[in-house]
């Protein structure tokens, strides 16, 4: 089994504490607050379409350095991508998180979203890192 550390690699702690997708969108066109009450974790999302492209993303709010970079990760990864593209990647993330997808090939979709791979060996820490999937797959649902 692989070292559990390498959970928080640098990829992840850099997301975490110095996030440039923490801040406000004035015009959003979704708002949509997330938050796990098992530890507290809370975010509001917010996304602004451009026709059925994320053209931007942001997001505010508090958490453990998991949700934090998950959320800030997820954004660079999703930005500039169509509704469409952008719910395939929600998905594999998802099963990735699950275990249900493991081939490295389809993972690589995932661009820097593949560093929370490991998290999956941590139980308590997968509901911090879909915190922000569930809640952007909640947004999108209906688009």
């Amino acid at each position: 089994m692989e070292d559990l550390t390498n959970v928080y690699n640098d990829m992840i702690m850099e997301h975490s504490m110095n996030s440039y997708n923490k801040k406000k969108i004035e015009d959003a066109t979704y708002t949509k607050i997330g938050n796990n009450p098992n530890c507290g974790d809370e975010i509001t999302l917010q996304l602004k379409l451009d026709k059925n492209v994320i053209a931007d993303m942001a997001f505010t709010g508090h958490g453990c350095a998991i949700s934090q970079a998950s959320t800030s990760i997820m954004i660079d990864t999703l930005k500039g991508k169509t509704i469409e593209e952008a719910k395939e990647v929600i998905d594999t993330f998802i099963k990735m998180i699950k275990r249900e997808i493991t081939d490295e090939e389809e993972l690589k979709k995932l661009d820097d979203a593949i560093a929370f791979k490991n998290v999956s060996n941590m139980p308590a820490r997968v509901k911090c890192a879909l915190l922000a999937w569930h809640t952007i797959e909640d947004i999108l649902k209906d688009n």
